[in-house]
């Protein structure tokens, strides 16, 4: 049997390569951070030839840290930054603009104009999102209305669309030579351009957001053999897709309904497994593709998408000088009992769920000459936790059924502090496994079952390991009263920007 399981990570902030064995245990690993380019106050951008040059990058240096070769590996699976929208030359190579990230809020205008018929829930009935600014259907419409010569090239059929797990397959392949153009299910449900019950892209409403259907990839199962990889992992197949937060479901092992995990990145994404039933929310959350094996049945899921979470932790790092590096916010919001009265509600995008409001920036609420920047710190931490409960309230309501715990990865799963008040805050334990870069094993498991290197999900199973578990400790009273003043200080953001 071949040795190992590749998973290429294409994160919003870096990209990294992660080599896994057979136990699900890491190997090696190789990080690069890309620039984030902001253009404009809402907008922001990635450089998509630099993100396949850093992957280029980390293949070689995970590769060379493990001393092994392409033929030490069975297949390798992408995972990526959802939404984040990339329209290029098939015939260059070359992208038309810069890749729209999913934080970026331009097409709230367009957004806007599609809801005026049907409002908001225009299209949720048949792709299990509201029209916001968050997903990629409006994103490429975008890129056709302001790119000199776009919408003229795409009608030739040059142009080709993805989100960065296309792209990065589409490299990975051979690119102009041969480069295979796909997606999976998860990814595709991402754009609103795919209905959830056919698993196709849907004409209709491709015909109202004017997007060439020409420009779509295929769409595919999350772990089946794509095509074959050249330059370092020639010959290896890449055999699993999946976006990056229903990669952190499969790496979790949430293969069962009712299921549920919390990923801490960038943003905060919750999602519960419904199993083969499209279940719409009620609750401000979205209804998407869990993950798809092969020929077997899609399995659906909520999820509950947060923009800011850790991103806010970076700002008060680079933005506000406060901290040198990320870690040491858990320091500074240790110097204080508790948070001094204050509530940072970080909208700085936007709300997503469960409030769905473009319109919506960031506050920091109860300021007083007491607060300190460890009061500052303290409330950083709790935003994530306070948005997460908000998402788990909505998550109980749409599915029936109460959560009884909560299984978290992540950067931020290390904090801690932020852990403990995460519990206190849901009433219900958090529980950290072994492997907390489940996003990456995700992507492992799917490409690993597809070419028979796990026979099935119960050996995925078998791998889970408990590594730590914080109990609630806040009274029930307390709780109920500091959620209160959060979702005051949330009424506070909205309709910001006229």
């Amino acid at each position: 049997m071949t040795k190992y399981v590749g998973a290429l990570d294409q994160g919003t902030t870096s990209t990294r390569f992660m080599i896994f064995d057979h136990a699900g245990a890491v190997v090696a690993i190789d990080q690069k951070e890309h620039e984030q380019i902001y253009p404009k106050p809402g907008w922001v951008e990635h450089d998509a030839n630099e993100i396949w040059t850093r992957s280029q990058e980390v293949i070689a240096g995970a590769l060379a840290k493990a001393g092994i070769t392409a033929a030490d590996l069975a297949a390798v699976g992408i995972t990526n930054q959802r939404e984040t929208t990339l329209v290029w030359n098939k015939k260059t190579g070359q992208p038309v603009f810069n890749a729209i990230v999913w934080q970026d809020t331009r097409t709230d205008l367009l957004v806007n104009e599609f809801a005026k018929d049907g409002g908001q829930d225009r299209f949720r009935a048949k792709v299990g999102l509201p029209l916001a600014t968050y997903f990629s259907g409006p994103k490429v419409r975008w890129i056709l209305d302001n790119v000199p010569g776009a919408r003229e090239k795409a009608a030739a059929g040059d142009l080709v669309f993805g989100n960065m797990d296309t792209w990065c397959i589409w490299n990975l392949t051979g690119g102009v030579n041969g480069g295979v153009h796909v997606t999976d299910v998860t990814n595709a449900s991402r754009t609103m351009l795919m209905n959830l019950e056919t698993l196709d892209w849907d004409d209709e409403i491709l015909g109202i957001m004017g997007v060439p259907k020409s420009m779509l990839p295929e769409i595919k199962a999350s772990s089946e053999v794509y095509g074959t990889c050249v330059g370092d992992l020639a010959g290896v197949p890449v055999a699993g897709d999946l976006g990056d937060q229903q990669a952190a479901l499969f790496g979790q092992t949430c293969f069962s309904p009712g299921e549920a995990k919390n990923t801490y990145g960038t943003g905060c994404f919750m999602l519960m497994n419904t199993g083969e039933k499209v279940v719409p929310s009620k609750n401000g959350l979205l209804t998407t593709l869990g993950y798809k094996i092969g020929d077997q049945p899609a399995v659906y899921a909520l999820e509950g998408s947060i923009a800011i979470t850790g991103a806010l932790v970076q700002w008060l790092r680079d933005n506000l000088g406060m901290i040198e590096k990320s870690t040491d916010v858990e320091a500074l919001a240790a110097t204080v009992e508790d948070n001094g009265g204050v509530y940072f509600v970080p909208a700085f995008s936007g709300l997503f769920a469960p409030y769905w409001k473009n319109d919506a920036r960031g506050v920091i609420a109860g300021l007083t000459r007491y607060v300190t920047k460890g009061h500052i710190g303290r409330a950083v931490l709790e935003a994530t936790a306070w948005q997460t409960r908000e998402v788990l309230d909505a998550m109980n309501a749409d599915s029936g059924v109460p959560l009884t715990a909560l299984k978290v990865d992540g950067g931020m799963v290390f904090n801690n502090l932020l852990m403990q008040f995460q519990a206190d805050v849901l009433g219900v334990p958090v529980i950290r496994p072994v492997v907390a870069e489940t996003t990456a094993l995700g992507a492992a498991y799917a490409a690993g079952l597809a070419v028979g290197y796990w026979a099935e999900i119960e050996d995925l199973r078998e791998n889970w390991a408990r590594d730590a578990e914080w109990a609630p400790e806040m009274d029930a009273d307390l709780r109920e009263k500091e959620y209160a003043q959060w979702k005051k200080a949330v009424t506070r953001t909205f309709a910001w920007v006229d």
